[in-house]
């Protein structure tokens, strides 16, 4: 039965209502199984680099990576401290290059890192010019300068690009006539750079005897012989006619190779036991909810796997693996250096997804529009005919750049592979387990989350970073 009300007013008339025809949808629900989709997550994404990774079993939970003797030391980075406008060399960080490699006297390379003199430089300007006497280190604090010289054809060639960290002629300080500069740094950018002139180091060096034994012990022990990767060369002959004596030879291994760890990530997953008894249709609530608490264990994986600081890819390129872009955004001209880090057989490149569209930009604006690929079924970007695959663990920083990773995978081709295993206890994925941990007073249930994963590079030569990728506009 309906009801109406007086208006108070002429000009104001209450709304009259009207009999329902029909039962009301709202009610309806209460009789009607409500179609509906298992809990979503934003936070799951693709998560390629644990695909692509080859899995090694690592049975005993250490892996260890057996490599030849190398000869090659002291090839790292630089790192510095600033004061308002002045900026220094961390002294001990001196010890990174090859002549100081495994150098430690405080006082001397304290005098050294005093007798480094600080230069600014602006885009353009020749900071070392190639014929020059070759007579001081170059130590670049900040930016980036471009390494040019005669090319083969008479014309000035880019031989690569040096940037924050990155040192320029360190062998004028021991080498007996250093002679001239073979090559010439001209800035592409603002920057600074600290000078360690090869006078300034004899002097330091006729003060200190612990630096003069250094420099002579590490002389006599690098091989006469030695490949590009600075390994012992090993003795062969060939093309020989007739019976002459063969060469002897042996391959050295090193004494202490590296070795990896699993590492673990874990977390406590507690459901109420009324939610897991009441609440279980028509799915499963603990189901639902260990499926969500594995998802978010494999991202925190793959995240490890990026920027883990002992064993993640960022962290553990060798620094001769690692390039800088010419101008800021990654061109074609850059992905094609970066490849030729892992030439003998580049297996897939990885970068942040705002750094693929900063490439879709860069081959837009030439004219280029690389042809996809397919992996595991999906159409991905692809160089060269290498899948480029995004990865949103790579990090972008402040600054709005990021860096890409190219990798060679697999054992057999001395590449990147994963580390896990299988066959723990409660194993509920592959090297993931799901323990149930009892039940609490309070009548919560608890399950142990464990996952168990790492990475290797067995060469250096299976992973290349490309550093200080702009993505910007």
């Amino acid at each position: 039965m309906t009801t109406s009300v007086e208006p108070t007013s002429e000009s104001q008339a209450a709304p009259v209502e009207t009999p329902r025809l029909s039962l009301d949808t709202t009610a309806a629900r209460n009789l009607a199984t409500t179609t509906k989709t298992p809990p979503q997550m934003q936070a799951i994404t693709s998560r390629w680099l644990l695909k692509v990774l080859p899995w090694v079993q690592v049975s005993g939970g250490t892996f260890r990576v057996n490599r030849r003797l190398s000869h090659t030391v002291g090839n790292g980075r630089v790192e510095f401290f600033s004061t308002g406008p002045e900026i220094r060399v961390i002294p001990a960080e001196l010890a990174e290059l090859p002549a100081l490699a495994g150098f430690d006297d405080p006082e001397t390379l304290d005098a050294l890192a005093a007798a480094c003199v600080q230069r600014d430089f602006a885009p353009g300007e020749v900071v070392v010019r190639a014929g020059d006497p070759a007579d001081r280190l170059v130590l670049i604090a900040h930016g980036k300068l471009s390494r040019r010289g005669a090319g083969a054809y008479d014309g000035e060639t880019e031989f690569g690009v040096l940037a924050d960290g990155d040192f320029f002629a360190d062998d004028t300080l021991t080498d007996a006539e250093p002679g001239a500069y073979e090559h010439g740094l001209t800035a592409l950018t603002s920057g600074t750079v600290l000078t360690l002139a090869r006078a300034d180091f004899d002097r330091i060096g006729e003060n200190s005897p612990a630096l003069r034994a250094h420099l002579a012990a590490a002389d006599s022990h690098l091989p006469e012989q030695r490949n590009a990767q600075g390994e012992s060369a090993i003795a062969l002959a060939a093309g020989h006619v007739g019976e002459p004596s063969l060469p002897g030879t042996f391959v050295d291994y090193e004494v202490s190779p590296r070795e990896y760890e699993l590492s673990v990530a874990q977390t406590v997953l507690r459901v109420h036991s009324r939610v897991a008894d009441l609440y279980n249709e028509p799915m499963s609530q603990v189901e639902e909810q260990l499926r969500l608490t594995v998802e978010a264990l494999r991202e925190r994986q793959e995240h490890e796997l990026v920027n883990n600081r002992e064993f993640g890819l960022l962290h553990n390129a060798d620094p001769r693996q690692r390039l800088h872009t010419r101008s800021g955004p990654p061109t074609p001209d850059d992905l094609d250096e970066l490849l030729a880090t892992v030439w003998k057989e580049p297996s897939v490149l990885l970068a942040h997804p705002r750094a693929i569209a900063a490439f879709g930009r860069e081959c837009n604006a030439r004219g280029l529009y690389p042809a996809p690929t397919e992996i595991s079924g999906h159409s991905v970007p692809s160089w060269r005919g290498v899948p480029l695959l995004p990865c949103d663990k790579i990090p972008v920083n402040a600054a709005g750049s990021s860096s890409i990773l190219a990798l060679r995978t697999g054992s057999e081709r001395q590449g990147v592979v994963g580390l896990h295993r299988t066959g723990i206890p409660d194993e509920y994925q592959p090297s993931l387990s799901v323990r149930f941990m009892g039940i609490s007073e309070q009548a919560i249930i608890s399950y142990l989350v464990s996952a168990y994963y790492s990475v290797a590079v067995l060469v250096p030569d299976a992973l290349g970073i490309l550093e200080d990728v702009e993505i910007g506009h």
